[in-house]
């Protein structure tokens, strides 16, 4: 297939191009570099630097597209709203616009688990309250219910994939953020020298160990859901799935695994609890399970981090 990958030149988006070009589809990266890196463009890609609004050209005999770009911290989208809605909704809308133009029908969606807020149970499933408590969330919510009404009056055929956290590599695709908000890279970098220690903010939550825990999935797990995703589109329909490994670790544990991998001491430093954080975020993913047949192959958080660690320079 000929496809249309949006934020491309970032962690999640790299990882899903390389994969395609890997199956062996026709891929167009369309990335603005705003917070990616050209050399994460696999190779076999077209690269085209432009802005999602103006995607209009690289959509020319496009099939399908899957869509990253977006503005993602959490911090940033409380201290600069309008920053955020205008590029993740008004820019995804835009982006929906050209797709409708261009006769492009099919897309799929990275989205969040932030849509859900701070939830009443765990593990979480697609059919609970979607409560979003920061613009973030909100923003990515929006575009869901967008797509879903996109696909009642003008038959786009949509998938949403909300993920929860995402880490490790596949081979030399990794993370690399400018700001990085992600624990595990975070405690790498102690590992690595470029940090003292790591914070841990709470060790008083209904946990086993009092820290927060949180739903780990490999990024070469999640990249393949997209392509299930992919061959699961039926025009006219909007379907949602939540990915994860559905198993949860906690914040002492994957620091525990850290030092283990890297063999360095990583000092923790213990704080406060921060403001909104749910002792347990677990996601359900019985229903893209169930439909789509997918899992998670790498759920170890050892190979999480293993694959984390090895894609460091001089790590």
């Amino acid at each position: 297939m000929r496809l249309l990958v949006t934020g491309g030149a970032g962690y999640v988006g790299s990882v899903v191009a390389a994969q395609l070009v890997e199956a062996g589809h026709e891929v167009t990266v369309l990335d603005d570099l705003s917070t990616g890196h050209e050399d994460a463009v696999p190779d076999g890609a077209r690269f085209v630097k432009a802005d999602i609004a103006e995607a209009g050209d690289a959509l020319d005999g496009v099939e399908a597209v899957l869509h990253f770009a977006a503005k993602s911290l959490v911090g940033e989208s409380v201290e600069k709203p309008g920053l955020y809605w205008a590029h993740n909704l008004g820019g995804t809308l835009a982006l929906l616009e050209a797709m409708h133009a261009k006769g492009v029908r099919r897309i799929v969606f990275s989205s969040t688990a932030a849509t859900y807020g701070e939830p009443e149970r765990s593990p979480i499933e697609e059919s609970d309250p979607t409560r979003p408590t920061n613009p973030y969330g909100a923003s990515k919510l929006a575009v869901d219910t967008a797509l879903s009404a996109y696909a009642a009056i003008r038959g786009l055929g949509a998938v949403s994939l909300r993920y929860f956290n995402v880490a490790g590599a596949h081979g030399r695709f990794r993370e690399r953020h400018a700001v990085e908000t992600h624990l595990i890279p975070n405690v790498l970098k102690v590992a690595t020298g470029e940090r003292e220690s790591v914070n841990v903010f709470g060790s008083d939550y209904p946990t086993p160990d009092g820290t927060c825990v949180r739903d780990y999935v490999h990024v070469s797990d999640l990249a393949r859901a997209h392509l299930l995703a992919l061959d699961s589109i039926a025009e006219g329909r909007h379907e949602i799935y939540n990915l994860g490994s559905g198993t949860g670790f906690s914040v002492q544990e994957v620091i525990s695994v850290c030092r283990e991998v890297t063999g360095h001491e990583i000092p923790a430093v213990m704080g406060p609890r921060r403001a909104g954080d749910p002792a347990v975020l677990v996601a359900s993913s019985a229903k893209i399970q169930r439909e789509l047949g997918w899992k998670a192959e790498r759920p170890s958080l050892r190979d999480i981090v293993a694959d984390a660690w090895a894609a460091l320079p001089g790590a």
